[in-house]
């Protein structure tokens, strides 16, 4: 039985000056995480923002969790969490006071979770705003969004600037908002490891458009490097899969996307020894995606 989507995107567009989000299609259902990875500029912010209902696409259609996004972003909103690393709270007040001011406006309050994140994140109640780090600031906006157990958490560029220990309790808890499987998050992040251990899908964002969108494990699965010896110079196999290929005298690496095992033979088929076939983390792969864009990009502008 397939699961009802929590964000459903269909070939929305957003035109602005100098920058196009172009045809980008991104869905993921209930219960799962979608991670949203790119370079500055290639488009997270403008898909997080068609979301949030605060922006509206100039064509295609938005869904969150059934509602038509912005039309119905009112309705969207109470089953919304959103946490961003520059999220600004009242610097005069105390967490106390802004758990108590969204107790006040949503009726899915959960005070006693309330109180095992207060433990868990190591937060002071009575300590006001002005007085927090910034990880401790970022600590508070979460508390106050999953307090809400809402359906939806989106999360913007959370861990940018934490150290490694708020860095993991940030990501824990994050976690632990998943365990009852009906919550759904979209997390954007620049640090493809925070992406790589908690995401079930991954969507490649680059120049406005989406470049790859699949699940994490079939997606990593499908990387692979290659390690050759090349003696006498042979041309490499002519395969739409290359992605890229690094060589110095003798050593040749090659980067494929869809290996499968038969891929060696055809290499050794070719002259070459193949000595090594490693696997990529998601940081090689996302290196390697943006450069072969970049290098499709170039063509494209010179033809």
């Amino acid at each position: 039985m397939d699961l009802p989507l929590a964000v459903q995107c269909e070939g929305i567009t957003k035109r602005y000056k100098h920058f196009t989000l172009q045809n980008v299609d991104l869905s993921f259902e209930q219960g799962t995480v979608m991670g949203l990875v790119g370079p500055n500029g290639a488009g997270k912010s403008t898909i997080m923002r068609m979301v949030m209902g605060l922006i509206g696409p100039d064509s295609g259609s938005v869904k969150v969790l059934g509602h038509a996004m912005p039309k119905d972003q009112i309705a969207a909103k109470r089953h919304i969490g959103f946490v961003a690393e520059d999220m600004r709270l009242y610097e005069g007040e105390t967490i106390a006071f802004h758990m108590d001011f969204i107790r006040s406006i949503f009726d899915t309050w959960d005070g006693d979770y309330a109180k095992v994140l207060l433990r868990r994140l190591d937060l002071n109640e009575n300590q006001k705003v002005k007085g927090l780090s910034h990880g401790q600031r970022v600590k508070a906006t979460l508390l106050l969004a999953l307090a809400r157990r809402p359906g939806l958490l989106v999360f913007d560029e959370p861990t940018t600037g934490l150290d490694p220990v708020v860095r993991r309790e940030v990501l824990d808890e994050m976690m632990n908002a998943l365990a009852d499987e009906t919550r759904s998050v979209l997390f954007s992040s620049h640090n493809t490891l925070d992406v790589e251990q908690i995401s079930d899908y991954i969507t490649f964002i680059y120049g406005g458009r989406v470049v790859e969108s699949l699940n994490k494990e079939e997606f990593i699965d499908g990387w692979r490097r290659l390690r050759l010896v090349n003696p006498n110079n042979a041309p490499l196999p002519a395969l739409a899969n290359i992605r890229d290929v690094q060589q110095s005298g003798q050593i040749v690496t090659v980067t494929v996307t869809g290996y499968d095992d038969s891929l060696p033979a055809v290499f050794s088929q070719a002259g070459m020894t193949v000595t090594a076939v490693e696997r990529l983390t998601l940081e090689e792969i996302f290196l390697s995606i943006v450069l072969f864009a970049k290098a499709n990009a170039k063509m494209e502008l010179a033809a």
